[in-house]
């Protein structure tokens, strides 16, 4: 044993999709295979604690997990098949298995054409990335309740598809690629801006999807938007250590510190995107990478090149329109033409359901309002945003830009 070892929160938050996806891969039966993972995580906190961590925690996770697995079978199996069972669990428990990542292929699992967009995307922010049930209703903007029961679904689903944990041939890769970015994004996010909580950000989160994302990017390294994500990721992660001060509060964008921003993320963000852009079809991540790349590069927030951003979002609408995208580029309107045209554009995301539960729309408007001048409304937005985030660094932030209103 290790006297000394990495945060174990950490280290097991890393292992816990390894270690489903090499179960997963041996044994099949995802659901039960997801369970025995979780008592082994839960057997780890304990232990490793008191005892330390051990010196290969990925095998131990795994030989546990087998053990539990093992015991369930022999709960519930007919004697027969479960002697067999057990017998080839307890050699497995031996054993080291192969020492490589099932990550990716666990990924590429839960993309699984015999489920839904939906529950492709929840079913893989639980078992990869580590989402909680709550984090991932906050993420896609769907009750907790209904998200509980879309998991469930998707795990029977995945059982009686009978699908295995291997990566897919290769236009399978190219059917499931689209929902496997769109989850890598949606993980990053929830990283670099938690949706609740008193943390401002998950560096765990935020390393785990650039992580995967590398891996996805070296098995597909002729594919553009795998290249485009790769580099939004590293340039707006390269931001990560200005976005706060000491004492935890929120610095918005144009007043970061600049020379506090990660130089060595920026060059390979933007040689990534100088490498891909217009050798490929561009897509929606490539262009948001190229608008990241814009932030990074000005001298200062005055300096950015807002014309320029502004008509990278015009292309990204056109390419992949949405709410969000519409918020971020009323934003750049108003840099460009003014907070009035800015206002006018969030105002036809009024009736949006989409945006009924999401406060960045009202501390958007809160913002422009009080470039506009109506310190009165900017108030009332500010508190409106406050009271809707779960993200105690965005309730302090929203407040005090409303309390400094008068």
């Amino acid at each position: 044993m290790r006297s000394e070892s990495p945060r174990i929160e950490d280290l097991l938050r890393e292992l816990a999709p390894q270690v489903l996806g090499a179960l997963v891969r041996r044994h099949g039966q995802f659901d039960a295979c997801e369970d025995a993972v979780q008592e082994a995580l839960l057997a780890a906190s304990r232990q490793w604690a008191e005892k330390g961590v051990p010196d290969n925690p990925r095998s131990w996770l795994i030989a546990v997990a087998s053990r539990r697995l093992v015991d369930q079978w022999r709960r519930e199996g007919a004697r027969r098949r479960r002697e067999e069972t057990a017998a080839m669990l307890d050699v497995a428990g031996r054993v080291q298995l192969p020492d490589h990542d099932d990550t990716l292929a666990l990924l590429f699992l839960c993309c699984h054409p015999s489920l839904t967009i939906p529950s492709q995307l929840a079913l893989t922010l639980r078992a990869v990335g580590g989402l909680t049930t709550a984090e991932i209703a906050n993420a896609l903007l769907v009750p907790e309740p209904t998200m509980a029961q879309r998991i469930s679904r998707a795990k029977e689903s995945i059982r009686g598809a009978g699908a295995r944990c291997e990566l897919p041939s290769q236009a399978e890769q190219a059917d499931r690629l689209r929902v496997v970015l769109h989850v890598l994004y949606l993980v990053f996010n929830e990283g670099y801006m938690t949706s609740a909580g008193p943390p401002l950000n998950r560096a765990d989160l935020t390393a785990e999807a650039i992580r995967l994302t590398r891996m996805l990017h070296a098995l597909l390294p002729a594919e553009g938007e795998v290249a485009g994500l790769l580099a939004l990721m590293l340039l707006t992660d390269a931001r990560r250590a200005a976005r706060t001060l000491p004492d935890g509060s929120l610095v918005p964008l144009d007043e970061q510190r600049r020379e506090l921003w990660d130089q060595s993320q920026i060059e390979e963000g933007i040689a990534l995107l100088t490498r891909t852009l217009g050798t490929t079809t561009v897509g929606p991540y490539q262009m948001q990478a190229a608008i990241a790349a814009v932030h990074d590069e000005a001298p200062s927030g005055a300096e950015t090149d807002w014309p320029q951003i502004l008509a990278l979002y015009d292309v990204l609408e056109r390419v992949s329109p949405g709410p969000i995208i519409t918020l971020n580029r009323a934003v750049a309107v108003a840099m460009v033409h003014g907070p009035r045209a800015g206002l006018a554009l969030l105002g036809t995301l009024d009736d949006d359901a989409r945006m009924s539960r999401n406060h960045r729309l009202e501390a958007v408007r809160g913002h422009l309002l009080e470039l506009a001048g109506d310190l009165t409304a900017a108030r009332e937005s500010y508190q409106s945003a406050a009271r809707m985030t779960a993200s105690i660094p965005e309730q302090r932030y929203l407040a005090l830009r409303a309390a400094r209103l008068g």
